[in-house]
């Protein structure tokens, strides 16, 4: 299954991908507008330590901790993509609690986000300006 992956030697800690993430989520065709005057909660963070800038996303993990620690069943998992049906979130948080991660967060409507890989064309991926982020099998990844 293909999965996000970040060379940390490529990253600029730019955070463009944090905008395109955030930017996929709306239904707009400018970025400029549909972020201007938003806080932006994406699904893809940038962290930055002692010089070396990578990001925190979901790793679609074969048996994850977030769907386990779910009581409501409202994150499922589909061809390999990790899911959550917002309407079944009752915003308990022990998703983010047991993400090792820490790729799952809040979201503005109160249910909880994270990487769903934008139907297998990842925004943050198609975003990045120096290629750092790349969307494929784990075999061929840098």
């Amino acid at each position: 299954m293909k999965r996000i992956y970040v060379n940390e030697d490529w990253c600029l800690g730019c955070r463009l991908c944090e905008y395109y993430c955030a930017f996929a989520a709306t239904d707009q065709k400018d970025m400029a507008r549909a972020l201007k005057g938003r806080k932006i909660i994406p699904n893809i963070n940038i962290e930055e330590k002692d010089g070396i800038s990578f990001a925190v996303n979901c790793r679609h993990c074969e048996e994850p901790l977030c769907k386990k620690a779910c009581i409501t069943g409202a994150i499922s998992i589909a061809d390999g993509v990790i899911t959550i049906e917002k309407e079944k979130c009752v915003s308990c948080y022990t998703c983010i609690l047991s993400c090792p991660y820490g790729a799952v967060s809040p979201s503005e409507s109160g249910a909880v986000q994270k990487c769903e890989l934008c139907e297998n064309s990842p925004a943050c991926v198609n975003g990045c300006p120096n290629g750092a982020i790349i969307f494929s099998e784990k075999e061929a990844a840098v």
